[in-house]
């Protein structure tokens, strides 16, 4: 497998993603897309702008099987230290500064999420849903269930900073193998397994 994202340009509008990010080889970037810096984009992540811009700032991370699309006419923007969770679709919608999307959550057509929030796993925002900052937002349809404490919001930029130090290191630390056949005599743990960032319960 080449160590280059699949780009592809749309009616010449090629996509442009900072040096220093790291898209994964299976990730599709297309069209209209501009993805800033230290930014983890994962295996599998689909960023479609042929119809609507896709515009992600600095120190966002979006992972696996993740899919960013927009209507026509339409922006679906990620404000810096946005954190997306694995298979999460957004469509259309604006995310400000360091909010999370939890894990399959959908986000609709011009949603707004202000700064400082977190999105539930499997919660589903409706179109056109604004959400106040530091709010955290579960259900289908989603609503705001109460706001954040600062250990909250702390605990979520712990975690995407996380997500930074991988997208840095991912370029060197990542490397195609073929699979060992059998465990070795002295199992080798990754670095990053030593993070003591632990789930939040709601």
């Amino acid at each position: 497998m080449s160590n280059k994202p699949q780009v592809y340009a749309v009616d010449g509008v090629i996509p442009v993603i900072d040096s220093s990010s790291y898209v994964h080889p299976s990730a599709v970037i297309i069209g209209d897309v501009v993805i800033g810096k230290d930014c983890y984009i994962g295996p599998l992540a689909c960023l479609r702008g042929d119809f609507g811009r896709i515009r992600i700032g600095n120190a966002v991370n979006v992972q696996e099987t993740c899919v960013l699309h927009s209507f026509p006419g339409q922006d679906c923007r990620l404000t810096d230290r946005s954190h997306i969770g694995h298979g999460a679709v957004l469509h259309g919608c604006e995310l400000h500064e360091n909010v999370l999307i939890g894990m399959n959550a959908v986000v609709m057509d011009g949603v707004v999420i202000e700064r400082d929030c977190i999105v539930g796993a499997l919660s589903f925002l409706k179109a056109k849903l604004h959400i106040p900052s530091r709010s955290m937002v579960v259900g289908n349809p989603a609503k705001v269930l109460r706001e954040l404490s600062d250990e909250e919001i702390n605990w979520k930029a712990s975690g995407t900073e996380v997500y930074r130090q991988l997208a840095i290191g991912a370029p060197q630390s990542w490397q195609v193998c073929d699979a060992l056949t059998s465990l070795p005599e002295t199992p080798m743990r990754t670095e990053l397994s030593q993070q003591t960032i632990k789930p939040k319960r709601q």
